[in-house]
């Protein structure tokens, strides 16, 4: 049912269009009912105005026009939050797809981003100079709200998190007042954005450190799901010996209709090793050569562009499709722990439900936890539960398995990864962030956005400074 839409005056929604460069969207214009829609088709929400904004200034017209309207506001980067928080009913959106500049400088090795890129724009314009940094698995997905709540990906393991590589960001807060943070102006508001979610501001610019990667090797080994405790071992034992060059990931999938999937694979429970080694090729086939050895049904590990690797995965995750998911540390493959990753497996929603078990370490664990908000740096892997389904009339089963899919779990799994979490409250914070982490957050929440305005994301909430007053 569509929400009852708070009485907004025509003259200040007409004043607030011809101060800002972006647009303003409002039922019943034609653009609302494709700019309400995000990725993940389980949110259906009604916001009372969409501002698409093209600069800072835009950002800091809509948070004042919020705040004098009492509008609820959510902030949609590249829009891949699986718990909807880009978006609100009877609120304002603030849409930062119009701010997609990247300005890439070869001499300081750093590129400087718009707020509504994604890692595909991003990367298209940095690999013309053959420049990189850690990014997301999907182009698709959102450099903001990727790298704001830590950001694993292929070059983690020799570079480190996306959010280790955030060198500055400009923020607009929670008054309209145009902030920055760095190592030397505001170097706490750093510390907090690197890692600790959507929280303290609207990201409207972020510097990146940023390395030369060109070509790579990468791809995938695909064997049927009957080999997996076979293929896990292997993989286990790669973990353990694998340079900083390799960083690799186990996933327990349904094998697509693709041609270099064997027939009679298609459509059946598989479990694939893929990967990237950015080294040279010799390098990469001797790391790889104990999965190879295995004989895998299909082996597309070879030298390609990185941004090849980086797209090679967003055909599993189309706007629109429904999702939840679930996520958790651990620091070993025990064999109850694969019984349990495999019983999970074979009660997965098909085609679209995964099971991916990232490879950590190298230089992700050699960042001192001071330096960012994002914990559990020790961990040996990570596990990212993921319901995905197309028809509405499965959503209940489709969670379901993602819950008891946790619970068969989370016997070995320790901790939770922001950007893996949907909708859970306050509660589970405290399995993202240690109780140190979690103070420091709160204070400088405290200090920029003392009444939580901007509280539609992983909220942690401020710490009462002054008497002023603050919303849970």
């Amino acid at each position: 049912m569509t929400p009852i839409r708070p009485e907004l005056d025509a003259a200040a929604v007409a004043a607030l269009a011809a101060e800002i460069d972006g647009l303003v969207i409002k039922p019943p214009d034609d653009a609302y009912g494709d700019a309400r829609r995000v990725w993940n088709g389980m949110i259906d929400r009604y916001p009372a105005l969409i501002v698409t904004c093209r600069s800072a200034a835009d950002v800091a017209a809509a948070v004042r026009f919020a705040r004098a309207n009492g509008l609820d506001i959510a902030v949609r980067g590249g829009g891949h939050n699986v718990a909807g928080f880009g978006t609100c009913d009877s609120g304002l959106v603030i849409d930062l797809s119009g701010l997609r500049d990247v300005v890439v400088d070869q001499e300081t090795s750093t590129a400087t981003v718009g707020g509504g890129n994604t890692w595909g724009t991003f990367d298209t314009a940095a690999a013309e100079v053959g420049l990189h940094t850690t990014g997301g698995l999907v182009s698709t997905t959102g450099v903001g709200g990727f790298t704001l709540g830590g950001g694993l990906g292929w070059l983690m393991r020799r570079y480190g998190l996306a959010c280790d590589n955030l060198l500055a960001a400009e923020v607009v807060t929670a008054t309209g007042e145009l902030v920055r943070a760095s190592e030397t102006d505001d170097p706490e508001l750093l510390w907090a954005l690197r890692g600790g979610g959507g929280n303290f501001g609207v990201v409207t610019s972020m510097t990146f450190r940023v390395y030369p990667v060109s070509t790579i090797v990468g791809g995938l080994m695909l064997f049927p799901i009957e080999r997996a405790r076979e293929v896990l071992g292997a993989f286990r034992a790669l973990c353990a010996r694998a340079s900083d060059d390799l960083t690799a990931m186990a996933t327990i999938h349904t094998a697509p209709p693709a041609p270099f999937v064997p027939a009679q694979l298609q459509g059946r429970l598989a479990i694939a090793i893929a990967g990237c080694h950015i080294g040279q090729a010799e390098a990469a086939d001797a790391e790889l050569a104990a999965i190879r050895d295995l004989g895998p049904a299909a082996d597309v590990f070879a030298p390609m562009p990185y941004t090849a690797l980086q797209s090679m995965l967003d055909a599993t995750a189309p706007a629109g499709q429904r999702h939840y998911w679930k996520s958790g540390y651990t620091q070993s493959l025990d064999p109850g722990f694969v019984d349990a990753l495999l019983e999970s497996g074979s009660r997965m929603p098909a085609p679209f439900g995964q099971l991916h078990l990232h490879q950590m370490g190298g230089a992700v664990a050699r960042v001192p936890d001071s330096a960012s908000a994002f914990g559990h740096r020790d961990a040996a892997f990570t596990l990212n539960i993921i319901g995905a389904w197309t028809d509405p009339t499965e959503d209940e089963s489709g969670v379901a398995w993602a819950r008891a899919s946790f619970s068969r779990l989370e016997p070995w799994l320790d901790g939770a990864y922001v950007n893996f979490m949907g909708a859970e409250g306050e509660g589970r914070l405290s399995a993202a962030y240690d109780d140190t982490t979690l103070e420091r957050l709160k204070a400088v929440k405290g200090r920029l956005d003392p009444e939580n305005v901007l509280r539609l994301n992983q909220n942690v909430a401020p710490k009462p400074s002054g008497g002023q007053p603050w919303r849970a």
